[in-house]
């Protein structure tokens, strides 16, 4: 922590005082002149000893503690921050751990302490991009028909919309699969039904009282769905940032996200200021709202980017028509699909601009870093790139 020498004022009274009782030999001396004490070095933090408590801070995931140390650490740290008065002694500072504060955001349930702890590293120049593209949402119309989003974007307006199991990508060919799997066994004299039977009634109990979870935690296990799952989040994830909106987390596992209140398989958590505001206002402006659904209209954009069509975000178009009904007047169903159009090409060409940012956060999650992490490999993409 940084410590600061007090010293106890200089009284010009005194001084007085004494010159008038000199004698008059000392007169022939020209009194000295008063010079300021220098001020002691003042130590940034960086001790093992100092951080100790930040890491305590971190692995508990006490955000309000762990801000409070960094904001008790020398401004001198940063690099872009101004520096301060006086001689600075550095001692050895671990690389990077300022971003830790990230992940014990996870835990907050005050969305405004994640939020100053997004504002508190960006305003020391840690997070250089963070909300560098709030700014592109602005008023006005909002008419995108699919002629103009497949010229926008390259793609049929089916293909930037997310699709139901059992009839498009690989599951005709799973459902397939299954069938003939099972018709080979009734053939072979195996009778399957009073176990098929068990099964149908375990998924249904899951739809309909997990929302999906174990099945989703099963198919988690295959890899080509698993890292859609990923280029799905880290959709939502980069998007929000670049918008300035603070992330709580990134939910991979089923049971987690199901704990948490998550709709779906998984999840990413934002937070939008303006939004929460206006909302306890009574009203949402078309700025906030269009922000909003970029976001939420992100994961389908990124699988889009990716592999040339969505198959998920079928919950984000959920949670996206239960808004648009709350809406005073809500919105109609034509008012809502070109709501959704212009939102997905604008995440779509948000993200193919930073397809490089994009492709390291999803390498992120897939190596299991965590949030610290993934956006720190996010900012080093966007440095990169310039």
């Amino acid at each position: 922590m940084a410590t600061t020498a007090c010293f106890p004022p200089f009284s010009s009274t005194a001084a007085i005082s004494a010159s008038h009782s000199a004698t008059p030999s000392s007169k022939r001396f020209l009194p000295r002149p008063y010079r300021p004490p220098r001020p002691r070095p003042r130590l940034r933090a960086g001790s093992l000893k100092e951080w100790r408590e930040f890491e305590d801070a971190v692995e508990s995931k006490d955000l309000s503690r762990a801000l409070r140390f960094l904001q008790s650490v020398d401004p001198a740290y940063y690099p872009e921050a101004p520096a301060s008065a006086g001689t600075q002694v550095t001692l050895p500072v671990p690389p990077g751990r300022d971003w830790e504060v990230l992940d014990a955001c996870i835990d907050a349930d005050d969305m405004r302490l994640v939020g100053r702890a997004y504002q508190f590293l960006s305003d020391r120049g840690v997070l250089a991009n963070f909300g560098k593209c709030k700014n592109i949402v602005l008023e006005g119309p909002r008419e995108v028909t699919p002629t103009i989003l497949k010229e926008m974007t390259g793609l049929e307006a089916a293909k930037l919309a997310p699709k139901k199991w059992g009839l498009s990508g690989n599951s005709p060919y799973v459902l397939a699969t299954f069938f003939g799997g099972v018709s080979f066994l009734l053939t072979q004299g195996v009778d399957v039904r009073p176990n098929l039977a068990a099964i149908l009634g375990l998924a249904t109990a899951d739809a309909l009282f997990l929302g999906g979870t174990c099945a989703a935690q099963i198919s988690c296990f295959w890899p080509l769905y698993k890292r859609r799952i990923l280029v799905h989040e880290a959709g939502h994830l980069l998007t929000a940032y670049l918008m300035g909106c603070p992330i709580r987390g990134v939910i991979l596992d089923p049971f987690v996200a199901l704990r948490m209140g998550i709709q779906g398989q998984a999840g990413t958590q934002f937070w939008d200021e303006k939004m929460e505001k206006e909302l306890g206002e009574g009203h949402l402006s078309s700025t906030a709202f269009d922000r909003y659904c970029m976001i939420l209209f992100a994961g389908i954009a990124a699988e889009a980017l990716v592999y040339g069509e969505a198959e998920g975000g079928e919950n984000d178009e959920n949670l996206f028509r239960s808004l648009c009904i709350l809406l005073n007047p809500p919105l109609s169903v034509a008012q809502m699909a070109n709501r959704a159009r212009w939102s997905v090409m604008q995440s779509y060409n948000l993200l193919k601009w930073h397809k490089k940012a994009h492709r390291s956060a999803v390498k992120a999650l897939e190596g299991g870093h965590s949030l610290s992490v993934v956006i720190r490999r996010i900012e080093e993409a966007i440095s990169s790139d310039r």
